[in-house]
C-alpha cells in the first residue's frame, strides 16, 4: 500500500512541489514551525538523493569531477566577484538587492538540483557532483567575496556555517552510498519509483519551511513581494537559461545549479537590520526554484534517465 502510493507521488512529482509552495503561502503557522527543522529535513533529502544514485555515479570519473571543480570556480568565485564589481560601477553596491545577488551568487547549489534535475529527465549524478564539490570548496570561495563586501559581517561566522553544511552534506551522502552499496547490485524498479516519491515529499516539506517570511509580507506589503519576486525569477531562470545556452544539452544539471543556490547559508553572518529583506528575498526564491522541474522541463528537453 505504501509502497504503491510512494509510486504514485514519484509520477506526480512537479505537482507535489507546487503543492508545496501553496501549503508554504497558504499556511504561515505550518511554515514558521518548519522552518526549524530545515537542517535535519535537508540532510534527510540528501540521504535520499545519495541512496537514489549510489558512489560510483555520483563521484564519476576524474575527469567529471575537474569539471565540477571547473564549473563551481566560475559560479562560486568568477561569478559573485563580476557582480561585485558591476554593482560598484553603478554605485548600487549597499544596497538590499546588490547584496542579496551577491551572495546568492556566492553560494553552493542548493540540496534539490540533483531531485530537479531527475524530475525533468535528466542523470541527477552530476547535479550531486556539484553539490559535494561546492559545498567543499565554500570556505575558500566565499572569503575573496566578503572581502570585497567587508559591511556584510563575521566572515568567521560564514566559515563556521559553511563547515557546518558541508558535515551534513558528507555524513549524509556517505550514510547513503553505503545503504545504497548494501542493497542488491540490480535494483527493483518499483523501489527506485518509491524512493522518488519520498524524496518529492521531503522538498515539499523543505519549501514550505523556506516559505515562512513570504505570507505576512504579503498581507503588509504586496508590492514589496512583488519587487523581490521579479529580482528571484531574473536571478534564478536567468543564469539557468544564460548557462544552457552557453553550455548546451550536456550542461543540464550545471544549469540547474546556476540559478538554484543556497543563500539561506549566509543569513548567520548578515547584520541584524539586513535580516528582513533578506529573508523575503530567499522566500519568494524558492518559486522559481521549486517551479524549475515545470518551467524549465521543455527548456531542457528531458531525455532518459541514467541512475
Amino acid at each position: 500500500m505504501l509502497l504503491g502510493v510512494l509510486q504514485w507521488i514519484a509520477r506526480r512529482g512537479r505537482l507535489v512541489l507546487v503543492a508545496g509552495l501553496l501549503a508554504g503561502l497558504a499556511l504561515p503557522g505550518l511554515a514558521e514551525m518548519l522552518r526549524d527543522w530545515l537542517a535535519q529535513m535537508v540532510a534527510v533529502l540528501l540521504f535520499l538523493t545519495a541512496v537514489r544514485i549510489g558512489a560510483r555515479a555520483a563521484l564519476g570519473s576524474l575527469a567529471q569531477a575537474g569539471g565540477a571543480l571547473g564549473a563551481s570556480l566560475v559560479m562560486q568565485l568568477a561569478l559573485p566577484l563580476a557582480a561585485v564589481v558591476g554593482f560598484a560601477a553603478f554605485g548600487v553596491l549597499q544596497t538590499p538587492m546588490a547584496l542579496a545577488l551577491v551572495l546568492m551568487l556566492a553560494a553552493p547549489p542548493v540540496a534539490g538540483v540533483p531531485s530537479f534535475t531527475l524530475m525533468m529527465g535528466h542523470d541527477p549524478a552530476p547535479g550531486l557532483r556539484l553539490l559535494i564539490v561546492g559545498t567543499a570548496l565554500l570556505p575558500l570561495t566565499v572569503l575573496p567575496v566578503l572581502w570585497a563586501l567587508p559591511t556584510l559581517g563575521s566572515a568567521a561566522g560564514v566559515l563556521a556555517a559553511a563547515g557546518r553544511l558541508l558535515l551534513v552534506i558528507a555524513a549524509a551522502t556517505v550514510a547513503g552510498f553505503a545503504l545504497r552499496a548494501a542493497l542488491p547490485r540490480t535494483a527493483d524498479r518499483r523501489a527506485i519509483e518509491a524512493l522518488d516519491g519520498l524524496t518529492a515529499l521531503a522538498l515539499a516539506v523543505i519549501v514550505i519551511g523556506l516559505m515562512s517570511a513570504v505570507a505576512p509580507a504579503l498581507a503588509s506589503d504586496p508590492m514589496l513581494v512583488l519587487w523581490w519576486f521579479c529580482v528571484a525569477v531574473a536571478a534564478n531562470l536567468g543564469l539557468q537559461l544564460l548557462t544552457y545556452m552557453v553550455l548546451g544539452a550536456r550542461g543540464v544539471a550545471t544549469s540547474v545549479a546556476a540559478g538554484n543556490r543556497s543563500i539561506a547559508l549566509f543569513l548567520v553572518a548578515l547584520p541584524p537590520d539586513m535580516m528582513a529583506p533578506l529573508l523575503l528575498f530567499i522566500g519568494v526564491y524558492q518559486l522559481p526554484m521549486f517551479l524549475t522541474p515545470i518551467i524549465m522541463k521543455r527548456v531542457y528537453r528531458g531525455r532518459h534517465v541514467t541512475a
